[in-house]
């Protein structure tokens, strides 16, 4: 994958994720994929073995987390907000971690 395909990747990645974020927040009154982060984060380790293995914070002081089970390949993508609820955005398998997803010779 070359530098360009990377950040076009990127952008679409963020895209669905500001989306996400949009459509949650409506869940998060509505009560739907939403429950207290603890909760949720035992839950993803009980039944299907996954760990966090990315956390980023949003302009807007939301927490995203990817968890991951890398035996198994599923993941699972939530957004804490600073009320404390803890949402799903997505969810799925066939997750592939690395140290560095960068092609070689592309610029970091």
């Amino acid at each position: 994958m070359n530098f360009r395909e990377c950040v076009l990747t990127l952008g679409l990645g963020v895209g669905v994720i500001l989306l996400s974020t949009q459509q949650m927040r409506g869940q998060e009154r509505a009560g739907g994929n939403c429950a207290e982060r603890g909760l949720i984060v035992g839950q993803l380790a009980e039944k299907y073995g996954e760990s966090r293995r990315m956390i980023a914070l949003t302009f807007a002081r939301q927490v995203i987390e990817l968890f991951a089970a890398p035996e198994t390949g599923s993941w699972t993508l939530t957004i804490t907000f600073p009320s404390g609820e803890t949402c799903l955005i997505g969810a799925g398998d066939m997750i592939e971690l690395g140290p560095d997803m960068v092609a070689e010779g592309d610029p970091a």
